[in-house]
């Protein structure tokens, strides 16, 4: 099996793990040679470090990460789902997969804790290490609409001070960024513009074997994306699908 889900304190082998093609992946090429170096050095033995990909909605982060189980399944690569609530169960996910050969992903997707979280120390102990080593075979992947994975409040804000010149964040915000900083890779994902949204779409129609393109599907690819304030690549594959069903001979 390529995909493992971990669910009711057990692995669950996933009979057909959703396929993503990199070349379907459009305007984010620097965050997928780091992310395919990165995968490629933890396949080979190499020294990798778990990565943290954040950003805007719908803009490639979890297609990215499955993306990975394409290229590198064949090379021994393994795919963990891991809901971000069943962090705390770390210790016995890892522990049937020290010894095995392939290597293992952990894949926690939408990664988001409040400060008082169990998950929270969970994460810690397993980026950082605590008294067990951690496995050279495991890594986990995260994706996150937040930056350092934490809500962030105004009142945070009033505890940021000067010293010697210099803006420093307060005890609170320190924790938050400490958190993300665990991370060895962090990725960002800025939010598509107009032109890299209408090539999402050109894209998904093509895929989709709609051969219609023209000045008023731009128009209304334009207004499909305006009407749900975003322009993400989820966005474009929506708006394709639609279009190409009102549109197929």
């Amino acid at each position: 099996m390529l995909a493992y889900r971990w669910r009711n304190a057990s692995l669950l082998p996933i009979a057909h793990p959703q396929r993503q093609s990199l070349d379907e992946l459009l305007g984010i090429s620097r965050q997928k040679t780091e992310l395919l170096a990165n995968t490629q050095h933890f396949v080979a033995g190499r020294p990798a470090n778990h990565a943290l990909l954040t950003g805007s909605r719908g803009t490639g982060k979890s297609a990215l990460v499955k993306a990975m189980l394409g290229e590198f399944g064949a090379q021994g690569l393994r795919l963990v789902e891991v809901p971000a609530h069943d962090l705390t169960d770390l210790p016995d996910i890892v522990a049937p997969l020290r010894e095995r050969a392939e290597r293992f992903l952990l894949y926690v997707d939408d990664f988001s804790v409040q400060a008082n979280d169990p998950a929270l120390a969970a994460l810690k102990a397993a980026l950082d290490g605590g008294i067990e080593e951690a496995p050279d075979n495991v890594l986990i992947y995260a994706t996150s609409n937040r930056r350092h994975l934490m809500p962030e409040f105004k009142h945070e804000n009033d505890e940021y001070r000067w010293q010697e010149g210099e803006l420093h964040p307060g005890e609170s915000s320190e924790e938050k960024i400490a958190l993300s900083e665990r991370f060895g890779l962090w990725l960002s994902f800025p939010p598509f513009n107009q032109e890299q949204f209408l090539d999402a779409v050109r894209l998904h129609l093509r895929r989709l074997g709609c051969a219609v393109w023209n000045e008023e599907a731009e128009k209304a690819a334009l207004r499909w994306a305006l009407a749900r304030a975003s322009r993400s690549g989820r966005v474009a594959m929506q708006f394709a699908r639609a279009f190409a069903a009102r549109n197929s001979a």
